[in-house]
């Protein structure tokens, strides 16, 4: 969330940015501002009755060693008096704490200065794009029946399991899943993240830490009675390793990579977009997180859309990055670059990574802080970018690759699947 420093500080500023999201803030920031006026009010009275409350309750005690208990017993009233409507400065301000902290929450995050304007995805930039989109022949299948062709993917069967949305991935389907997922992890570890496994399961605080509630509470798998929520990525977990953590400058970079299953309720997603692979409510992926010095935060997000980069040329799929828009911006990022891969037989792009620095955003709630050289608390910088997720890289593969006999595997894979086509 926004530092209430900031706030207070650069409020025309946070308001003026805040509109390339298409929000008008005003009210937000100017009820944030009056509820903090209000809680520095009440903390200031209740310090200052606490205050009288202590030095009553020495002269108290030099009253009755003088033998004045008279004079003691009417100030123990005044004290009695005191510590009752301490009690209720107390309830006051923990209320306003907490009005404030939630009015916080619902403030997203400042877009970076390059962040363009723009309300929807058509609005989103296009900063780079390469290789070329295959000729398919006539005839050519999208994957979701390329999958039943071969029998790799059935969806029907997971509906049956489950429901819509959690597909089951049989023989070859299942095996190139895994390699995609060893292949990531190889290519993640050896660019020097170390690989990490996280539960699949967080707490509430981790979801507030970074920022997937209260936002999008709706979009997430809750179980009730252990008051849990599956993980929408692995973001979420291994972010919050560093919850109210201390770091030394000597600690940065801290880059780690994970794969996990995914899970999301994808709420009022329908039509023929989301068919197939295109939006599922479990599916894997691969995650790298960094916590940056914030001088080299953005240094940091160059070099992991490089790396993105490089693992999309090794498979051969043609891509593009956008930047997004200022309406298309996620709540909790700065700067998002987007990639997307070209499904031929779909004729559209599909999204398979999102690379985001959220600079301070998530750290404040996290209370992730390091010590400068000045031995002062700062705030540090978090980043995250998926490396990759799998359906619709997967997708991309099975439609691109696909010939008339079959489908080829595209040639770095096949040491890890163990053969060249699906067939």
């Amino acid at each position: 969330m926004l530092q209430l420093q900031a706030i207070r500080e650069d409020k025309d500023q946070i308001i003026e940015a805040l509109k390339k999201r298409n929000l008008d803030a005003v009210p937000l920031i100017e009820n944030v501002l009056q509820l903090d006026e209000k809680r520095r009010s009440l903390q200031s009275s209740l310090d200052n009755t606490l205050a009288e409350s202590n030095s009553l309750s020495k002269e108290i005690g030099k009253l009755y060693k003088s033998g004045k208990a008279a004079e003691a017993n009417v100030l123990k009233e005044k004290t009695a008096k005191l510590k009752e409507e301490s009690k209720e400065l107390n309830e006051s301000l923990t209320a306003a704490a907490t009005e404030l902290q939630n009015l916080l929450y619902q403030i997203p995050n400042v877009p970076h200065p390059s962040v363009p304007a723009g309300s929807t995805e058509e609005d989103n930039e296009v900063v780079f794009k390469e290789g070329d989109i295959p000729a398919l022949k006539e005839g050519a299948l999208p994957h979701w029946e390329l999958a039943k062709k071969y029998d790799i993917i059935d969806f029907e069967l997971g509906a049956k399991i489950t429901g819509a949305g959690f597909p089951v991935y049989k023989g070859k389907g299942a095996r190139l899943q895994r390699a995609l997922i060893s292949y990531f992890l190889d290519k993640n570890t050896q660019a020097g993240y170390q690989e990490i496994q996280v539960p699949h399961l967080v707490n509430e605080a981790s979801g507030y830490g970074t920022g997937q509630l209260p936002d999008k509470e709706g979009q997430m798998y809750h179980i009730g009675e252990d008051d849990l929520y599956l993980i929408p990525t692995a973001e979420v977990p291994v972010t919050n390793i560093y919850r109210d953590v201390i770091l030394s400058e000597t600690d940065f970079p801290i880059r780690h990579t994970g794969y996990t299953p995914c899970f999301r309720r994808e709420a009022g997603s329908y039509g023929a977009h989301v068919r197939g692979l295109n939006r599922l409510h479990q599916f894997d992926k691969v995650e790298i997180v960094r916590v940056e010095h914030p001088e080299k935060s953005y240094e940091a997000l160059d070099g992991m859309v490089g790396h993105i980069k490089d693992i999309l040329r090794e498979l051969k799929l043609p891509f593009r990055i956008l930047r997004l828009c200022g309406g298309d911006l996620g709540f909790t990022a700065a700067l998002t670059y987007d990639f997307e891969v070209f499904s031929t037989a779909q004729d559209r792009w599909l999204e398979i990574s999102s690379v985001s620095n959220f600079e301070t955003y998530q750290a404040n709630r996290l209370k992730l802080r390091y010590k400068d050289e000045n031995g002062k608390s700062q705030l540090a910088h978090t980043l995250n970018g998926s490396s990759l997720a799998l359906p619709r890289v997967l997708a991309g593969i099975l439609e691109n690759y696909q010939t008339g006999d079959g489908i080829q595997i595209p040639e770095v894979l096949v040491p890890y699947t163990g053969f060249s086509k699906i067939d």
